[in-house]
């Protein structure tokens, strides 16, 4: 039997720290306590099955956002019914929310298909946020979904051209290209420092306002630009690759202007991706297809709780604690990262 601290800080340790199962079995071990990886395992799939129905509470937020950020990772997975050890499977992940009211889900699914997208957002009405992975059309293809363009994407392609041209030679097309990004950013950045002035929804007209007559001429400024130097670069460089992504993926990178919500890249789900990256490379895989459905719950907690500013140990504790009992969709609410102090 374990107490709820003992399987809160197991799961901190990894899902938080990235921590694997069996460092922390030896680490037991050197006290003289004899917790068996594969135990510390079993523990962790039933405390990802026991918190479903507060992970279903917080999907149920999540798709009642006005906007969703969404990205995939891959996750391998030994003991995976039809696939090889050596495949890939997906941790798929949702992020919606302002700052500090922000929620974090990570799905599995052994697919990177469109399909997994359009089963995680069925009957969503809202926007969109994501990269330019083709998986991501069919969903977008719905009336009701409005498919927003990550602008550190369209950036990335131009570094990358910078960078082709190798240590001490310039590339002023790409260059320029990224001085305007800059600028947009700049807007960005006066919008958050101005975020604490408004109420939530004074701060969101307010930043389309702004927007509308501080970014459209620097937009328009770089549209002019791509058309006049994208049939002078040979597609097939790293600066027409880039031009060509910014070229397909414009009508789509223009979006975050149209509402004050919207933002302009992808980066709150890349930063949530980031913890799990990290320990992927210390842990490499998942036992089983219930370890990796437990782990999506799990990190979704860790997540959702770290980006309301909750101590991830304190709050894992006070939900091992209480999920036992909870005998009402109340008591699953008050649960909520949203709801803990």
């Amino acid at each position: 039997w374990a107490s709820a601290g003992l399987l809160a800080y197991i799961a901190t340790s990894k899902y938080a720290d990235g921590l694997p199962l069996y460092r922390q079995s030896g680490i037991l071990n050197r006290f003289d306590i004899d917790l068996d990886r594969t135990v510390l395992a079993n523990w962790m799939i039933r405390m990802g099955q026991l918190v479903q129905p507060l992970i279903n509470r917080i999907e149920e937020q999540l798709l009642s956002a006005p906007y969703i950020h969404m990205d995939e990772t891959p996750v391998q997975i030994l003991k995976e019914p039809g696939k090889s050890a050596e495949s890939q499977s997906y941790m798929w992940v949702r992020c919606a929310g302002p700052p500090n009211q922000r929620v974090i889900l990570f799905d599995y699914d052994p697919s990177r298909s469109g399909s997994v997208p359009t089963r995680l957002l069925a009957d969503y009405q809202g926007a969109l946020m994501v990269d330019g992975y083709e998986g991501y059309s069919a969903v977008c293809q719905h009336p009701d979904i409005i498919r927003l363009g990550c602008w550190v994407h369209a950036r990335r392609k131009f570094v990358e051209a910078v960078k082709a041209q190798g240590k001490g030679k310039k590339n002023t097309k790409a260059e320029y290209a990224i001085k305007l990004i800059g600028k947009l950013y700049a807007i960005e950045r006066h919008l958050d420092d101005q975020r604490s002035e408004y109420d939530d929804e004074a701060f969101v007209r307010y930043r389309y306002n702004y927007r509308l007559e501080q970014a459209q001429p620097i937009l328009a400024k770089l549209k002019k630009w791509l058309d006049d130097t994208r049939p002078t670069v040979a597609p097939k460089t790293a600066l027409g690759k880039a031009l060509h992504y910014l070229e397909h993926q414009w009508p789509r990178l223009i979006r975050y202007q149209d509402n004050g919500h919207y933002p302009i890249d992808n980066n709150p789900v890349e930063n949530a991706i980031r913890p799990f990256a990290i320990g992927r490379k210390a842990w490499m895989f998942s036992t089983s297809v219930q370890g990796a459905k437990a782990s999506a719950n799990l990190y979704s907690l860790v997540e959702t709780a770290k980006a309301n500013g909750l101590e991830p140990y304190a709050y894992l504790k006070d939900i091992f604690t209480q999920m036992p009992n909870i005998t009402s969709y109340d008591d699953v609410d008050k649960l909520l990262p949203q709801k803990c102090k």
